[in-house]
C-alpha cells in the first residue's frame, strides 16, 4: 500500500496541554547531554548477536490461554481467515520471557504503528552522535508517537534518513526486519502524500509489521538491547502517556494501576495496536494487527482478558 495513513479518528485525538508538554520536553532535553557519552560507549560494546532469541520462548500454557481468550470472544474464525494477528509476551521475569502468538509471523499493512521504527532510528542515530535530542527534536518525536502526527513522523524520518532506516531495521544487532522471519517492521514511505520510495523486499508494503517483531521491539527495548539504558529510558518516556485513547488504552481502562508504553495505527479497515504494559511486579507486551472494519473494537475487547492471563486475578480484583 502506498496511501498515507490518515491517523486515528478525530474524536480520539487529543493535543498536549501548554503547561505540561513543554515542561516534559525540557526535562527530557536536560538529560540528553549526559546520555550521549553513555550511548556512545554502549554502541561500541554492543553484541550484534545477542538480540535474536525470543523465538525460542514459546510457552504452551500461555498459548492455550491466548487461544481460549480468542475463542471466548468469538474471534477464532477471524484468526483462521488471517484477519487478526496477535502476540503476547509475559516479561515479568526478565530471564524467562513467555511467548504466545496467533499469525505472529504474518506481515500486514500496519498504518501508523511502524512509526516505532522511525523512533528507533532516531535514537540509534542519537546514540552515534548523528542526531541531537534537543527540545525541538524531542518535541517532534513525541508528537509522532503520542499523537501520531504524520507531519512529525515525516520530519523525524528525514532526520534519520530514508535510506538509513532500512539498514538499521535489518542490521544483525537489531534484525527487526528479517527475511528468515517473513519480514517485520518496515517503513518505506513517508507519512505524507508521496508514493512509497522503498516497499519492503518480501511483501511490498510501505508501512508493514508482524506481531512477533513488534512484540520483540518492546522486549528488546525493555532489556536495553536496542540502544543504551539511558536512551532506552528516554524512548520509553516518548511511548508513555498515550494521547489517543482507543483500542488497548480503552480496553485496559477497567484495569486500574497499569502503566502503558504504546503505539497504535489506523487506516481505513486496518487497525493496529501495541504496548508494553506494567502492573505492579508484572510486565507484558501485547500486539494486535487487524484487517476488518471492526478491528479497533476487537483490540479493545482483547486487552483486558490478555492482561488477566499475566496478572493474577487477586490483583485484578483488588484494582491494584
Amino acid at each position: 500500500m502506498t496511501t498515507a495513513e490518515a491517523g486515528s479518528a478525530k474524536p480520539h485525538r487529543t493535543t498536549p496541554t501548554s503547561d505540561t508538554f513543554p515542561n516534559l520536553l525540557r526535562r527530557l532535553a536536560s538529560l540528553c547531554t549526559a546520555f550521549a557519552l553513555a550511548a556512545s560507549a554502549w554502541a561500541a560494546a554492543a553484541d550484534p548477536g545477542a538480540a535474536r532469541d525470543l523465538d525460542d520462548r514459546s510457552d504452551p500454557a500461555l498459548q492455550r490461554g491466548l487461544e481460549s481468550v480468542v475463542r471466548d470472544l468469538g474471534l477464532t474464525a477471524e484468526v483462521e481467515a488471517g484477519h487478526l494477528s496477535l502476540a503476547l509476551v509475559d516479561i515479568s521475569r526478565a530471564d524467562a520471557p513467555r511467548l504466545a502468538m496467533l499469525n505472529g509471523h504474518a506481515m500486514v499493512y500496519a498504518a501508523s504503528l511502524p512509526k516505532i521504527a522511525i523512533l528507533l532510528g532516531a535514537f540509534v542515530e542519537a546514540g552515534y552522535g548523528r542526531l541531537r535530542l534537543d527540545a525541538a527534536h524531542l518535541g517532534e518525536i513525541t508528537k509522532m508517537i503520542r499523537f501520531s502526527s504524520n507531519e512529525a513522523a515525516t520530519h523525524v524520518l528525514d532526520w534519520v534518513g530514508r535510506e538509513r532506516l532500512p539498514d538499521i531495521l535489518q542490521s544483525p544487532a537489531i534484525a527487526l526486519y528479517d527475511a528468515k522471519r517473513n519480514g517485520g517492521l518496515w517503513v518505506g514511505k513517508s507519512y505524507g502524500r508521496e508514493n512509497a520510495y522503498q516497499p519492503d523486499p518480501l511483501h511490498h508494503l510501505s508501512h508493514g509489521a508482524t506481531a512477533f517483531q513488534v512484540a520483540r521491539f518492546y522486549w528488546l527495548l525493555d532489556n536495553d538491547r536496542l540502544v543504551s539504558p539511558e536512551l532506552s529510558a528516554l524512548m520509553k518516556q516518548t511511548l508513555s502517556q498515550p494521547g489517543i485513547r482507543h483500542k488497548f488504552v480503552k480496553g485496559l481502562e477497567s484495569r486500574p494501576g497499569v502503566e502503558m508504553y504504546r503505539k497504535s495505527g489506523t487506516w481505513q479497515d486496518f487497525h493496529a495496536d501495541s504496548a508494553l504494559v506494567e502492573h505492579g511486579a508484572y510486565k507484558f507486551v501485547i500486539v494486535g494487527l487487524a484487517h476488518h472494519r471492526d478491528g479497533g473494537e476487537w483490540l479493545a475487547r482483547l486487552a483486558a482478558p490478555l492482561h488477566d492471563l499475566v496478572v493474577p486475578p487477586e490483583r485484578v480484583a483488588a484494582g491494584r
